[in-house]
């Protein structure tokens, strides 16, 4: 396991090619996708995801989604992470949680370690997130990690509640 993060509750590790069984067990939830518009539609497609995807940006970029586990007992949460997005020029911080991990703040948790990461291991300036508009749990997880909203916009296609954080020691 190749731990990236490690925080009070949390193992932030990289994805391998063998978690294609996670990513799709967790995108089975419709309550989990609701928001996301990005259905996995077999194991074949969560290993695609995973090799053209998620895996590249770890070499690239030195940052990527990470895979997310309870460290006392290594359960399986989700996932939270950076990704560079070239279409918009920006590193965008993002988080998907199976529904038994909502409401006990390992969202919040992991994204607030994966911005120190960004700024303080990998020298990033700014992060920027977008939750739906109607997604309240989500936007509320950005504005806990301390980041600012900076308007509505419509980005793929949605409207969506657009926030930033800046690193501090470059402003």
């Amino acid at each position: 396991m190749n731990i990236i993060i490690e925080t009070n509750r949390l193992l932030l590790r990289t994805f391998t090619e063998d978690d294609a069984a996670l990513i799709y067990d967790l995108n089975l939830d419709p309550d989990v996708i609701r928001y996301t518009h990005d259905p996995i539609k077999d194991l074949s497609h969560a290993s695609e995801i995973l090799e053209k995807v998620i895996i590249p940006q770890y070499a690239l970029y030195n940052h990527g989604r990470w895979a997310v586990h309870v460290k006392a007992t290594l359960e399986f949460l989700g996932w939270c992470g950076l990704k560079y997005r070239a279409e918009l020029n920006e590193i965008d911080l993002g988080y998907r949680f199976k529904k038994e991990g909502w409401g006990k703040g390992y969202a919040t948790e992991a994204a607030y370690a994966t911005i120190q990461y960004g700024f303080e291991k990998i020298g990033l300036q700014r992060i920027v997130a977008r939750a739906e508009i109607e997604n309240i749990g989500s936007w509320k997880v950005l504005e806990k990690c301390g980041m600012t909203y900076i308007g509505d916009e419509e980005v793929d296609g949605y409207s969506v509640k657009t926030y930033e954080i800046w690193n501090p020691s470059v402003r």
